[in-house]
């Protein structure tokens, strides 16, 4: 007869993606700080007030001691689906702050989410017209010049 094997750890919080999902929604409708900023141009700002959700709030408010415990449950299929949802409902909010005169802290929470500044140069694509190495220290004429300009 086989022993029965212990359950290590802490029993899940959330026992149907439902459940999870009832939650994460009330933390949006209820749950989310706010945060009075100023918008505009400096010469005529003025005060709105945002909501300021985050994956520590969201966390926080789902009952997890720590960010890690809401991101195992990405891992596991029946809540994968709600984890990413509500990651990316984060995600939409952080964007939508991108059109607020101070995206700074926007941009700084979406390179976390993966995000990148980067610029793509693309050097596979078709040069029309004539390009000529010349030496370094070479005198160019003048003839050549309008040559090279029509």
């Amino acid at each position: 007869m086989k022993k029965a094997e212990a359950r290590v750890g802490k029993p899940p919080i959330y026992q149907t993606p439902q459940e999870l999902q009832a939650k994460i929604e009330e933390y949006f409708d209820k749950g989310v700080r706010y945060k009075t900023i100023l918008i505009g141009p400096s010469n005529n700002r003025s005060e709105t007030t945002i909501k300021v959700p985050t994956i520590t709030g969201l966390c926080l408010y789902l009952g997890f001691d720590s960010r890690q415990s809401f991101y195992d449950y990405e891992n596991k299929p029946d809540f994968s689906y709600t984890i990413k949802k509500a990651r990316m409902m984060i995600e939409r909010e952080y964007e939508e702050q991108l059109q607020t005169g101070t995206p700074t802290g926007a941009i700084f929470a979406l390179k976390n989410f993966g995000w990148q500044d980067k610029l793509e140069i693309d050097t596979n694509g078709l040069f029309k017209g004539k390009l000529q190495l010349m030496p370094e220290k070479e005198e160019i004429p003048q003839s050549r010049i309008k040559e090279f300009l029509n």
